[in-house]
């Protein structure tokens, strides 16, 4: 980036983020903070869905998390991507919010991530927020290359809570090693804490879960999505969530439910916005295959913690074979290696066959020949495309394969190569606009 773009971006940001400020003074909306490593996006929505039945929101389109993602959101502007005039056209639009008195929401949902140190703080420094939910940080979170280590990530996500308004609520994920540590710096702040698991101890819990299969279809086998009775604090009703796998599917749908609860809405009300709830393309999501085959498509991003709940959603899937396409899990920085090679002993003991692709991703594969994977499973290749290629030619009736991998490896490529409907991949698929198929 030459000087006067990184002049053009900086001029732009601190613009918008002066704006996002004084719109938020002028309109004062109510706010729900999402950060963690796993799921931001996915809670997002399911918060956006609970509360869109009773109040006028707005969420974070997409994943707009960053620097100048969470100002477009307060301001209610597209991203520009790389045209200056759309960019002057946002500051102009920002501008005429904050002159003029206009309709604004009542709630505002905003995704916050990290990249890099001081990318939470900073924001904490000016937004003040009513509900802040943490979601899964596990022991090795995505993002971590630009940190010195995996708490100073930890830290990082931590330093949101001191946005968290006096008296404000935590929303945390119970089963997460670190949910005491952030209670006891909400608690700092005197705020109510409210959890949400897997684990029969959160406030919000799931029970009973379980894949969904078609019952009055020639495929009695075929998956249709995942099922469980959920729980907010002793009330029970039925989850379904179609056209998506695995018991971690279900955790935005209890961060939501807890957010719901916060927010003094009834468990009816709760059970019929988790009934609106569609899970983003690229999570977790069932798509037919070619060949009467089954695709997981989890390809939106990758990080250590994730592929494991990945392939344990395919292994508890009834299928012929259980194949799996990997790609390189980025931004890990010296843990790469150690990482992929724990990903590759993990998949080693669950699937019968593993597809890697990239560079990083052969140490995937050597985790998995190590610890029993036959060499004649396991094919690796340079490229989604050609990963695509050869899959497209081995899968066979019955089979169901997942595929996931970090941004960057554009691993969306493999499924279209192998999804029933390639023409609907537009609609179905994740990083289909014009900016992102010119790359």
């Amino acid at each position: 980036m030459n000087i006067a773009k990184r002049v053009f971006k900086h001029c732009t940001v601190w613009v918008l983020r002066t704006e996002a400020r004084l719109v938020v003074q002028k309109y004062k909306p109510r706010i729900i903070a999402v950060t963690g490593s796993v799921g931001k996006t996915s809670t997002k929505d399911a918060i956006f869905a609970v509360l869109g039945e009773t109040s006028h929101v707005r969420k974070s389109e997409k994943s707009f998390n960053s620097e100048i993602g969470l100002p477009l959101t307060i301001l209610g502007c597209p991203n520009a991507w790389s045209n200056p005039f759309r960019w002057l056209q946002n500051i102009f639009d920002g501008f005429l919010l904050i002159i003029f008195k206009t309709s604004y929401p009542e709630w505002l949902v905003l995704e916050v991530g990290a990249d890099r140190p001081g990318d939470i703080s900073s924001l904490a420094a000016w937004l003040a927020v009513d509900v802040v939910v943490i979601t899964h940080v596990p022991e090795m979170p995505v993002h971590v290359e630009f940190f010195d280590s995996p708490e100073q990530v930890l830290a990082e996500k931590a330093s949101l809570l001191h946005a968290l308004k006096k008296e404000g609520t935590l929303i945390v994920y119970a089963d997460n090693a670190h949910a005491d540590m952030f209670s006891m710096r909400a608690q700092e702040r005197d705020a109510h804490i409210r959890t949400y698991g897997l684990s029969a101890n959160a406030n919000v819990s799931a029970r009973s879960v379980s894949v969904l299969y078609a019952t009055e279809t020639e495929r009695a086998d075929e998956p249709l999505g995942t099922q469980a009775e959920v729980t907010v604090e002793g009330t029970s009703f039925p989850v379904s969530l179609m056209g998506t796998l695995g018991a971690h599917a279900l955790l935005p749908v209890l961060a939501a439910a807890a957010v719901g609860k916060t927010l003094g809405l009834s468990t009816a009300e709760i059970a019929e916005g988790v009934r609106h709830y569609v899970p983003p393309n690229g999570r977790m999501r069932l798509l037919p295959g070619i060949k009467d085959t089954f695709v997981i498509d989890d390809t939106y991003n990758s990080s250590p913690a994730a592929v494991v709940a990945a392939l344990d959603a395919l292994v508890s899937v009834e299928a012929k074979r259980k194949i799996v396409v990997l790609g390189d899990m980025l931004e890990l920085g010296r843990h790469s290696v150690d990482e992929h090679r724990k990903v590759g002993a993990y998949a080693a003991h669950g699937v019968d066959m593993l597809l890697t692709v990239g560079f990083r991703a052969r140490d995937i594969a050597q985790g998995a020949l190590d610890n029993g994977l036959l060499d004649a499973n396991i094919l690796q290749f340079e490229d989604a495309q050609k990963a695509g290629e050869a899959l497209a030619n081995l899968l066979a009736l019955g089979d169901c394969v997942l595929v996931k991998g970090s941004q960057g490896m554009r691993m969306e490529k493999t499924v279209e190569m192998v999804m029933r409907e390639p023409e609907r991949a537009p609609e179905l698929l994740v990083r289909q606009e014009k900016n992102w198929k010119s790359r």
